[in-house]
């Protein structure tokens, strides 16, 4: 198994953009995120090789809590009574998984189960944990 985040606030996976020229281009912003993210799990994975086989992904998206909010709605946010409805959506929170190719694991493909939460905290952050499965017993390693 392998656990690591990635302080700040959590990203998803802009859509690829078309300039004038008619070229296609990924926005800065989403390059930016998933080049701190593969840092992250290079740590992470220190000297081992990536994963081979089915991986499970789960990834937790701690979200800012917006400073206009009252003291009332902060302390039901933090206590996860009052949950993030916003941007990034939920799916392109487990799309990043592309910048961790080669890294974590050979390729995103491995992964045959997935879960994405968003919850509210006063330290903003992307953790990611990756389980490999035992196919033989079906179950996680």
């Amino acid at each position: 198994m392998i656990y690591f985040e990635l302080a700040g606030a959590p990203r998803g996976k802009e859509r690829v953009k078309q300039a004038r020229d008619g070229h296609s281009y990924t926005p800065e912003r989403t390059v930016t995120f998933e080049g701190r993210l593969a840092y992250a799990a290079q740590l992470a994975m220190g000297d081992r090789p990536p994963f081979e086989g089915p991986l499970r992904l789960e990834v937790t998206m701690h979200m800012p809590i917006p400073a206009s909010k009252p003291k009332a709605w902060r302390s039901a946010a933090l206590r996860g009574d009052i949950r993030p409805t916003v941007k990034p959506d939920w799916d392109n929170g487990g799309k990043l998984t592309d910048a961790l190719n080669l890294i974590v694991w050979i390729d995103d493909k491995q992964i045959v189960s997935g879960h994405v939460e968003k919850w509210y905290s006063d330290r903003p952050r992307t953790e990611v944990r990756v389980t490999p499965i035992n196919p033989a017993e079906g179950i996680f390693a």
